[in-house]
This record gives structure tokens, sequence and C-alpha cells, in this order.
């Protein structure tokens, strides 16, 4: 990073990370010598807030974005906004929506939603459009061009078909290996708007776009997957620097196609499996997916980080700062044509041990 020391940066991370390792990414994008240009984001996802009775929730996941938002909040330098990427809600339930947006309502910067799966199927969105507005937008800031997309829609036959109740369609999509859920999709209509979208911006402008589903093909039996993802893929070709950015899988992902990068932010809920762990189906990974020792039962944290992902030259490099794994540092290599792993970092849970025991949430 040339205009930020990563040292420092994994310093101030590492030391709120013994306090509670959890995954909130600070982003830096960087114009080399430009510097007036120069700014960060931050970027927290995934919550799944839970619903029990009248005001209570799963402890656990509501805990979990209360010290994210905290943690956000004391970045250095601040943020100049924040991205949520998707499914504050589990079941879409307004009670969820409305206590993950109290939570985030304590942020100390603009922030910026994309929409989940989890905040859609119930009711199709429309309670979350209500408080948060449109479902994709874009928007330019220090001479880069940001895109939301909501990646998250399926077939109309299947959204609209004669369901039981909204309840019982948000379960068919909410439930991993269902024959009776769908892939997810950008969509035609979403596609047009892309296209109009991008039509004005020069090809050598930076492009940012946030997506809650990756807008590639990874897993299908668990939707790690966009069924249309080509088609948003083609239209962001022809732009020299692509980022993509998306939650959902709750994991490290990253990956190279052409011109795009593409990274995952983990969860502040709950970490998922690697779909490389499930053989019962074909699984089509990116060639770099960093794996890491998981998943502990017995710690509701493992597999959670901070990311750190410099965005300088349009290939980026992310560091992970882990909880009782390894830090890891993820790069891509011009001679390879992809990204690599770098080196690996000294382990955070190497320091924590030699650190009283740490209350987890």
């Amino acid at each position: 990073m040339k205009n930020m020391k990563r040292r420092n940066f994994l310093k101030i991370g590492g030391t709120i990370l013994a306090a509670s390792a959890l995954p909130v990414s600070m982003v830096k994008v960087a114009f080399g010598k430009e510097k007036a240009k120069d700014f960060t984001f931050a970027y927290i996802s995934d919550s799944h807030i839970t619903h029990i009775k009248g005001n209570k929730f799963v402890r656990n996941w509501d805990r979990g974005l209360i010290r994210a938002v905290a943690e956000t909040n004391l970045m250095d330098p601040k943020p100049d906004f924040v991205f949520y990427g998707g499914d504050i809600a589990q079941l879409g339930k307004a009670e969820e929506i409305d206590h993950g947006l109290e939570i985030l309502s304590g942020l100390n910067a603009k922030t910026h939603y994309v929409m989940g799966e989890h905040d859609y199927y119930r009711d199709l969105g429309e309670y979350w459009q209500k408080q948060l507005g449109p479902d994709h937008y874009s928007f330019d800031h220090k001479g880069v061009h940001f895109v939301v997309l909501n990646s998250i829609l399926t077939y109309e036959k299947w959204m609209h078909q004669k369901w039981e109740s909204g309840m019982h369609r948000m379960k068919q999509m909410a439930r991993l290996d269902n024959p009776d859920g769908q892939p997810f999709m950008v969509g035609d209509k979403q596609l047009k708007w892309l296209k109009d979208d991008l039509a004005v911006i020069s090809h050598d402008t930076p492009v940012i776009v946030f997506s809650h589903s990756p807008l590639q093909k990874i897993h299908k039996g668990w939707n790690f997957w966009t069924e249309d993802a080509e088609k948003v893929q083609a239209l962001l070709k022809p732009f020299d620097k692509v980022n993509v950015l998306y939650g959902h899988v709750h994991q490290i992902q990253t990956n190279q196609i052409g011109n795009i990068s593409f990274n995952a932010a983990m969860a502040t809920s709950w970490p998922w499996p690697y779909p490389a762990t499930y053989k019962q189906t074909a699984t089509y990974l990116p060639k770099l997916t960093v794996e890491m020792n998981r998943a502990d039962p017995f710690f509701e944290r493992d597999a959670t980080g901070w990311q750190f992902i410099d965005m300088d030259t349009g290939r980026v490099d992310v560091s992970y700062v882990l909880p009782d794994n390894e830090n890891r540092v993820v790069g891509y290599d011009s001679k390879a044509g992809h990204p690599v792993e770098k080196k690996q970092g000294k382990s955070q849970g190497e320091d924590m041990k030699r650190k009283p025991a740490q209350k987890h949430y």
C-alpha cells in the first residue's frame, strides 16, 4: 500500500481483535500520486438478526453487530462511508430489520445498503425498501463509480406462485440444498439498468460493484451462485479496474476473472463451512479460495476477523487477521495472472493464547 502502511493498520486491527474478533472490512482506494483522491470505506455484512419473541433476539447475532458498529466508529482514518452487505434479518421480519437498523444507526458515517435474500423473500423486499429505498443504485465518489446490485432475485413465476405464506417462501430460500429453492440472479430489468448506467462512465474509471451473492458461479446447491453472472461480467469487461465485493458466503473467498477482482466478506453472525467439504454435488470454487481451520462449534467467532483490501492498481491485495487461525495475505501475481497466497502472517490465535482468556459472545 503506497499511502497507508499495512503494518499500522494490522496493528490497530489486531488490538481490537483481541477483544472481539469481528469481521469489519476497511477498504482503501488509492490513486498513487494523486493522494488528494485517496479515501477509505468500511464494510459490514450478514448479521442475520433473529427475532425470538417480544423484544428478545438471538443474543450472539445482535451482539456481533453491536460490536462491529462500535469498531467501525473507532476506525482511523475515519471511513468516508460504510457499506452493509445484506442479510440484516434472518427471516425478513419487520422486527428483525428494525432491530438491525436501530443498531446500525449508531454508525457515525453515511451507510449504503445491499439487499440480501433473508431481507427479501418474506415480502419480496417491501419492508426493506420502505425503510431503506431502492435495491439497486449507483453513485460517484472521488473518481470511483460505485454500483449496488440486487443479485438475489429469481424467476418471477417461482416468486409469485401461490404460497401458503410469505414466510413459507422465505424458508424455501433460507435452506441449503433445497430442491424447491431457486438460483439467484440479477434479472433482465436490472441488467438493462446496469448497461445504461455504465454507458456514460469512462472505461478508465475504477468501478466497485456491491452484490450480496457472488457475481460468479461457485456452488449451486448452497446458492453461492448467480445464474446470470456472466452477463454482469460482460458489462464490466470494458473497464480497466473492476472490483466486486460480496457477502452471503460467510467465508474468505477471492478470485480473478479477467479484469474483475472478487472478494467476499465474512459475517458478523456465524461462519459457513467451505463447499469443498461437501461431496454430494460438484463444486466450482475459484482457484484461490483460502480455507481456514474451521469451524470450532465452541468458538462462535471462528472464521471471522479483519480484512484489509488494497485496491491501488485494480488488482487487490487482501490481508486477513483471524482469531485462532493463521493470518493470510493474498494478492494478484502478474506472472501467474491470478491471485496467489503471498505469505502467512503471525497467528492472531497465538497472540490470544498469551493474553488472559477473553469473553466471547
